[in-house]
């Protein structure tokens, strides 16, 4: 199935100053950051955003931060297994959600709606196609999730990240726009990254990532082999603040040599100064959710990447074999972790800087520097 490729320039008449754009979604970074560049974008060409998202996704913090008027309506999770929590969102959190959104859509009456993915983003959808407010959805992984499958009916143009994605959605509605990157996330310094965490400008660093949450497995895989990997690298390690890790970590840091633990610092969550850490990063350790890997791609990163196993359609693991495909990562299945295999990837990877380079260069070739430009064209050629 072919899938149009949208491009920045030609477009319809632009977005009129007094037009708001509505953007719903959330959950996890991956649904968050492309509407955060989407809403920078606009800002920028003075069209107003406004957010709908869950009480406690990442978007509830990160869209305020970023100046964007911010609504939370309550929100429920289908779960695979067999739950009472499923009753309870079904009965009661999802209605409750959709009357909300219903609400919050006449208040705010927006020209469209832009959904991100995300349980978050189903009621606001039925809510927008109630109301006969156009949606633009968009795709961020190769393999989309319930919430993005529930809604592409209901949307009149889908934007997908990668083109064997359009396979999945109607194909009038398909076109192939990328997956924008926060443009925070651009203009790193290694010097500033070197300056903030004390580390050696001189020596390689490796910045293990397991999402905003963390990554139980990862950790403990990291935290075993932590001499040895900090033989080879300095280490960042961004734990997440929900696995109950971060402790453990810090008794295995303390039992290292001193010069070995100057060169590992754990943070709960990088913030800020993420675009440093990637400009100075020589490698990254993560898992493959859309967010980590789009921006790794974006910035030209390698990556070995650990996919989480279990997802729907395994769309983790199909986001890091299509950039191992390009040459652009190595990929550690979870099922192989152990401490002395993890590394010997990384030594691998870092004993051949040729290659690191390579697999940078390849990774960019997969991403679309102007996505954000090109989703801003489509939800203004959207009637």
């Amino acid at each position: 199935m072919s899938a149009r490729t949208s491009s920045a320039g030609g477009s319809a008449e632009a977005l009129r100053r007094q037009d708001l754009v509505l953007i719903a979604g959330g959950g996890t970074g991956g649904h968050t950051s492309p509407g955060l560049a989407v809403a920078a974008l606009l800002s920028a060409r003075g069209v107003g955003c406004a957010w709908i998202g869950s009480r406690s996704g990442i978007e509830a913090s990160r869209a305020p931060a970023a100046g964007i008027a911010y609504h939370a309506i309550p929100t429920g999770k289908l779960r695979r297994a067999v739950a009472w929590q499923n009753v309870v969102d079904l009965l009661v959190n999802v209605p409750a959600g959709m009357v909300a959104a219903f609400r919050a859509l006449g208040r705010l009456r927006p020209r469209i709606v832009f959904a991100t993915g995300g349980y978050v983003a189903v009621p606001v959808m039925l809510a927008a196609a109630a109301r006969g407010i156009p949606i633009v959805l968009h795709e961020q992984t190769l393999v989309p999730g319930l919430a993005n499958r529930l809604g592409a009916p209901l949307a009149r143009r889908v934007g997908v990240t990668f083109a064997e994605s359009a396979r999945h959605f109607p194909a009038q509605k398909v076109v192939v726009t990328g997956n924008p990157l926060r443009p925070e996330l651009r203009g790193g310094s290694p010097a500033r990254a070197a300056e903030r965490f004390g580390l050696d400008a001189t020596a390689p660093l490796i910045y293990v990532t397991g999402g905003a949450q963390g990554a139980q497995r990862v950790n403990r895989a990291v935290g075993e082999a932590l001499a040895a990997l900090t033989e080879l690298a300095q280490v960042i390690h961004q734990c997440g603040d929900k696995t109950g890790d971060r402790a453990w970590l810090e008794t295995r840091r303390a039992a290292l040599p001193p010069g070995l633990a100057r060169r590992y610092t754990i943070v709960p969550y990088v913030e800020d100064e993420l675009a440093d850490v990637y400009a100075g990063a020589a490698l990254v350790v993560s898992r493959a959710g859309a967010g980590t890997v789009n921006e790794c791609c974006q910035l030209g990163l390698a990556a070995l990447y650990v996919p989480l196993p279990g997802t729907r359609g395994d769309e983790q693991m199909a986001n890091a074999r299509l950039v191992e495909r390009a040459g652009g990562a190595a990929v550690l299945p979870q099922a192989e972790l152990t401490p002395a295999r993890l590394v010997a990837e990384v030594k691998a990877l870092l004993t051949d800087p040729r290659r690191l380079k390579e697999m940078g260069e390849r990774a960019r070739r997969l991403a679309v520097p102007d996505a954000a430009e090109r989703l801003v064209a489509l939800l203004t050629e959207t009637p």
